[in-house]
């Protein structure tokens, strides 16, 4: 599947699409790239709308777009409740922007955009400290660009379930299928693209699957790199792994192939995860198929539920159970350390114990 974007029309936006294939070019998701193109066709509808030339709207104009993005209600979501006004958050507007500017950016080397331009969109800014991975021999300069359109926002960290929260979102969904995919991504923090890429001989359950050709003991499962995919699903790492699971997952498995092999069509799809209970039966899920599974679950949980917080909350729990930080890294697939920073948060509990524990010592 490739995005691209088109006028009022439906001709071909030639810049647009160029760029939509720089993106897809660099390996990103599916996901990525349609939330790319909506945002790139979000500004060049404001600028056609205003009369303004998007590779050179003026950068008062830029600063005006940039407010509008907050200030102006968003549609109403749904047939319901269109008497509640939203509007977009600064994080979102911030995200928008910042494709906007790389959109603006790339196209300075085809000639579309004047470096002119190109300079008002980012200014140098000095780091007083390195990033980790900078640190050392070689590290790179203390100058880097920073993007001049933008909202000053603070971190809200990762959000994660507790475990009774889990336990809910089980016991509302109404098939096995929907279970066994929440209690595999909690269990091994996989993302939602990795899981609904899995194939069936992705997943070895015996205690020893040597008659299977691998060499790996105990259940687990394998997440292989980048491979194409019917329904999209792209695996983010660039290196397989295996990561362990427990008897636990394998009795979820078990119960959906019971309700998987009741459905003739879904035989054939040598897919984990595939349609069930709605045409076209047997075709593997798709992103919109576990979207529209994670917004029934936070309408009858009442909590908020998107498929990212199972991986957060996997990694949370790994790293308060005292799992060494380069076996977390490993189970994720994160390629460098630093990518654990956001899941080493505390609470109000383990703080209070912390300083509970030196005053305890001191006396």
């Amino acid at each position: 599947m490739a995005w691209v974007v088109v006028d009022g029309s439906f001709r071909l936006h030639r810049e647009a699409t160029a760029f939509l294939d720089q993106v897809r070019g660099l390996g990103r998701s599916v996901n990525t790239e349609r939330n790319y193109a909506s945002r790139v066709a979000l500004y060049l509808t404001w600028c056609d709308e205003r009369g303004l030339r998007w590779t050179d709207p003026g950068f008062e104009n830029l600063l005006r777009f940039r407010d509008w993005l907050v200030s102006v209600p968003l549609p109403p979501r749904g047939r319901t409740n269109r008497s509640v006004i939203r509007f977009r958050q600064d994080g979102s507007a911030n995200a928008i922007l910042g494709t906007m500017t790389q959109f603006l950016l790339f196209g300075v080397g085809p000639g579309w955009v004047s470096e002119k331009v190109a300079m008002t969109l980012v200014k140098p800014k000095f780091l007083r400290f390195l990033p980790d991975r900078a640190a050392g021999e070689g590290a790179s300069p203390s100058v880097i660009t920073e993007r001049t359109l933008k909202f000053a926002t603070t971190d809200p960290g990762i959000e994660y379930f507790t475990p009774q929260q889990v336990e809910l979102m089980i016991r509302m969904s109404r098939n096995a299928r929907d279970r066994f995919l929440i209690v595999l991504m909690r269990a091994t923090g996989m993302r939602i693209g990795e899981t609904l890429g899995m194939r069936r001989a992705d997943v070895h359950l015996l205690a020893d699957s040597r008659v299977l050709g691998c060499h790996v003991g105990g259940p687990h499962v394998h997440v292989y790199r980048r491979r194409d995919n019917a329904n999209n699903a792209l695996a983010k790492s660039r290196k397989s792994r295996t990561i362990p699971v427990t008897t636990d997952v394998a009795s979820y498995y078990r119960d959906y192939q019971w309700e998987r092999d009741a459905v003739p069509e879904a035989a054939s799809s040598d897919m984990v995860f595939v349609n069930l209970f709605r045409a076209p039966l047997g075709r593997a899920m798709s992103y919109p198929n576990a979207k529209q599974l994670f917004d029934r679950l936070s309408k009858w949980t009442q909590i908020v539920a998107r498929p990212h917080m199972l991986r957060h909350t996997a990694a949370t729990e790994w790293i308060r159970a005292g799992v060494p930080r380069d076996v977390v890294q490993d189970l994720l697939g994160h390629e460098w350390p630093g990518s654990l920073k956001p899941y080493l948060h505390t609470t109000d509990r383990e703080r209070r114990e912390a300083v509970e524990r030196v005053a305890a010592g001191i006396r």
